[in-house]
């Protein structure tokens, strides 16, 4: 998911999202273990997706929050 995607959601939208590609992560990882993971690139993606989103949360909360 490319970050102008992300951007053009919710908050509650990527939190969402977030959660999911969380539980899709361990479940991968479970697999990895076991050995019968087919695209081991998938966690990395994963986990830059899950960063990404982040981040924007991040951003959005430093800037409506900023001037305390």
């Amino acid at each position: 998911m490319k970050i102008s995607e992300i951007r053009k959601l919710k908050d509650e939208e990527i939190k969402t999202k977030v959660m999911e590609n969380k539980k899709e992560l361990l479940n991968l990882r479970i697999k990895n273990a076991t050995g019968s993971l087919d695209k081991p690139s998938k966690l990395k993606e994963l986990k830059k997706d899950i960063a990404r989103m982040l981040t924007v949360l991040k951003e959005r909360e430093n800037s409506t929050g900023g001037n305390e």
